[in-house]
């Protein structure tokens, strides 16, 4: 009677056990089947790592990006909207965190019941983006051959309109030689969201906050530029000789010497802090993509340090993205919506499947202080800039003139907002080594607002 016992025990926990794996194996079907399903080895739907079923990826016109013909993947027929789009778009192996990277389950149809097989017969679904092909070809071609990124994104709905990433190629006549031309250097990675740049005078944006909010007469002060600031343990130059200067006037001839002089009035802790409440030390969730951190440490700075700083140079760091969030909240009262660029998920015959709309909000900087900024920045292009490169607008912006070291130019800056209802639009233009930010990214950025304004 006990060896029976016994063994009725152990067949009890034996039949525990394998109760507990089939619920564990369950477990794992439900959270992670679509990982399983939706491996580049599975052959159902992937040859040589490209995906070669499911569904297409239109832009915001319902112009076609990418789709599945007789087995195969094929782009647009215009080799321009296929390198504009290629980083949205992504290439396994190469480009990570596309879309067809970041929506194959939903381009496949996959479901947990029948997998990908019956999706694959019906032929999948249709990923619509936010994304104008036909602007962001227009962007890339503004470029003319320079490396950076732009950004345009609706700051009162999150819809980004024109994101695009240089160098670029057309992913069906790849360069033989892009793996050893330095013309293609940093071709695989979409600075837009992943870029971190040193961001200049545009950075004044920061410590300009920073100094409305602590320095409680800045308005009323009057500045004087000998053309550089003597910090008591070093000297932070200026671009000109500006003479006597208010706040503002200072900010819009991005005066160094008047800036680093606030950075070290203002302090470290405030100056960081401050840049981190505005997001530049932040990262965001785009549509599935993790916008790269900036990087402000004032932890051990000298008064000298502190200064650069403080005109965005030293050691700061910034992502084109979150500086176009940055101006999309100061033109929106503070708070602005997190950017997007997938629209939703479709089957082919037009239904919603998946909303991918993106409603959240961020407050970047208080009511008070986005529209003390929005002040400097609209005066910056009335009073200094001139309305040339953006008539009828209404345009608020602050470029940036970034040394990077060496003998290598300045990287190019401009970020900026539209002020009328009717055009509610903030961007962000970075060119490596593009010389002067007003005559670098303030081109780009005047020919690819002037189209999107056009277009309206």
């Amino acid at each position: 009677m006990n060896t029976i016992s016994s063994r009725a025990k152990i067949l009890y926990a034996l039949a525990g056990l394998f109760l507990v794996g089939a619920i564990l194996v369950a477990l794992t079907f439900v959270l992670h089947g679509d990982e399983y399903a939706m491996n580049s080895r599975n052959r159902h739907i992937y040859s040589g790592n490209v995906l070669i079923s499911g569904g297409r990826v239109l832009d915001k016109n319902g112009k076609v990006l990418t789709e599945v013909k007789n087995g195969e993947r094929r782009y647009n027929d215009s080799a321009r909207i296929r390198r504009a789009t290629l980083h949205v778009l992504g290439e396994s192996g190469y480009i990570a965190g596309g879309v067809l990277e970041k929506y194959s389950a939903e381009l496949v149809g996959y479901n947990l019941i029948t997998g990908v097989f019956t999706a694959k017969e019906k032929g999948g679904n249709d990923v619509r983006l936010t994304l104008d092909a036909e602007l962001c070809a227009e962007a890339y071609e503004a470029m003319d051959g320079r490396k950076g990124a732009v950004g345009v994104y609706n700051y009162k709905t999150g819809e980004i309109v024109c994101m695009i990433s240089a160098p670029s190629y057309d992913v069906k006549n790849k360069p033989s030689d892009i793996d050893t031309n330095p013309a293609y250097d940093g071709a695989y990675l979409n600075k837009f969201i992943y870029g971190q740049y040193v961001p200049g005078s545009t950075f004044k944006t920061v410590t300009a906050a920073c100094a409305a909010e602590n320095i409680p007469d800045i308005f009323a002060r009057k500045f004087y530029c000998s053309g550089q600031y003597d910090t008591g343990d070093g000297v932070v130059k200026c671009n000109d000789v500006h003479g006597e200067l208010t706040f503002e006037q200072a900010y819009n001839r991005s005066c160094n010497a008047v800036f680093a002089q606030i950075a070290n009035e203002v302090g470290a802790k405030k100056l960081e802090n401050a840049a981190a409440r505005m997001g530049v030390k932040s990262s965001f969730e785009i549509s599935r993509l993790n916008t790269a951190r900036g990087s402000v440490d004032l932890s051990k700075t000298s008064h000298t340090d502190l200064g650069w700083a403080g005109i965005g140079q030293y050691t700061d760091t910034v992502n084109p993205c979150n500086m176009m969030m940055l101006a999309g909240a100061i033109a929106n009262g503070g708070e602005t919506r997190i950017p997007y660029f997938v629209d939703g998920v479709y089957s082919t015959e037009g239904a919603l499947i998946k909303d991918e709309k993106n409603t959240q909000t961020q407050t970047l900087v208080n009511t008070t202080t986005a529209s003390v900024l929005k002040q400097l920045m609209r005066s910056t292009v009335t009073d200094y800039y001139g309305e040339r490169y953006f008539p009828d607008m209404k345009m608020a912006a602050k470029t940036g003139t970034a040394e990077v070291g060496g003998e290598l130019s300045p990287h190019s800056w401009m970020f900026g907002f539209s002020l009328r209802e009717d055009f509610p639009y903030a961007f962000s233009v970075i060119i490596e080594n593009g010389g002067s930010g007003y005559y670098g990214a303030g081109e780009v950025a005047s020919q690819v607002m002037r189209s999107l304004f056009d277009g309206k």
